[in-house]
């Protein structure tokens, strides 16, 4: 069964090879940040195996009995009036062995100013995108690997234009509890349009997705290790900005090599205290900070920061992302457990 579910990543990830991000697809909030606590440990992590029905939305794999009767609703006040957010369910079922996820994750992208093509304004119009997801794990008898899927359906508006498609996450994660060890691999959004917006139909933002995590041995950290947008290797590009014109009045471009590609697919991430009711956690997305760094400028772009607090029943979780001298994020979270 695991070497099938190895085989069937190499095909996804083989396919999609010569894929690029940025710009090519739709449904692009699908990939965006789904809770505080992901968003404070650099925005991509998939290796959290506990009680955190949110993880579920990015790795069906991650779905497990803690998370039974767990409500996790999410909020971020994004980037010039854009709101989106995420709500997520776990409940246990069948003799309390199997796990059911419901999930649902939103955009609004507020009011536009509409204008004709001599430029005359005309009615206002909004937009907005939301995706409804139902997923379920298990774990694979007599060994530590655990499966899961999602299916999502989708749906998008924007001005005059509407869409509906759907997709599905398929996952793998490897817990091993003596080393308190989590290993994952998820392919996300392997789907396409049933509608276009226009007659064209569009590929949807298929990512590859590896992590690692682990708690250390008698220290209360748990620090984690992410691996995004495997699919494809090439996402490091010429900054034009970072080019350099010698006496002569040559441009020297700048250099791409490999380990500037190696390193942007990477995200760093500390837990700290990650048991306790209150914790902290700290995070670093390379691929952020490179792309949106500012020349001679210090912008702290790529670091995220945030804490989680337990009160009784309800957690609550916050967490601040920097992307550039003008521009960050702060994402809201409630965890209301129900059994209580």
């Amino acid at each position: 069964m695991s070497k099938k579910i190895a085989v069937l990543f190499l095909l996804i990830a083989s396919a999609t090879a010569s894929a690029q991000i940025g710009g090519r697809y739709t449904y692009q909030f699908l990939n965006l940040v789904n809770s505080p606590r992901q968003a404070a440990l650099g925005g991509k992590v998939i290796t959290n195996y506990d009680w955190d029905p949110s993880q579920g939305l990015y790795n069906p794999a991650s779905i497990n009995p803690e998370m039974d009767n767990q409500l996790q609703i999410n909020y971020v006040n994004y980037f010039a009036d854009v709101n989106y957010g995420t709500a997520s369910y776990a409940y246990l079922w069948d003799r309390r062995t199997q796990v059911l996820h419901a999930g649902v994750t939103y955009i609004n992208y507020g009011q536009f100013d509409g204008f004709d093509e001599a430029g005359n304004p005309t009615n206002s119009f909004s937009g907005g995108e939301v995706a409804l997801s139902a997923g379920y794990a298990r774990n694979i008898p007599y060994t530590d690997f655990h499966v899961g899927a999602n299916v999502k359906l989708i749906s998008s508006k924007l001005e005059q234009y509407s869409s509906f498609g759907g997709a599905i996450d398929l996952a793998i994660m490897y817990v091993y509890e003596p080393w308190d060890l989590h290993i994952s691999a998820v392919a996300r959004n392997i789907g396409t349009q049933f509608t276009p917006f226009n007659e064209v139909y569009e590929p949807l933002p298929f990512e590859l997705i590896f992590g690692i995590s682990q708690t250390l041995q008698n220290i209360p950290i748990r620090w984690h290790f992410t691996l995004e947008n495997m699919q494809v290797w090439n996402i490091a590009f010429e900054n034009p900005n970072r080019s350099i014109t010698d006496l002569e009045g040559g441009v020297v471009t700048e250099n791409i090599n490999f380990f500037d590609n190696a390193i942007r697919h990477m995200i760093f991430g500390l837990e700290l205290f990650p048991e306790s009711g209150f914790n902290i956690r700290l995070g670093y997305n390379v691929r952020r900070a490179e792309e949106l760094r500012i020349l001679e400028q210090r912008a702290f772009a790529g670091l995220s920061a945030g804490f989680g607090i337990k009160l009784n029943k309800i957690r609550l979780s916050y967490s601040y992302s920097q992307y550039s001298a003008a521009a960050n994020a702060s994402f809201f979270g409630l965890n209301i457990d129900l059994n209580r």
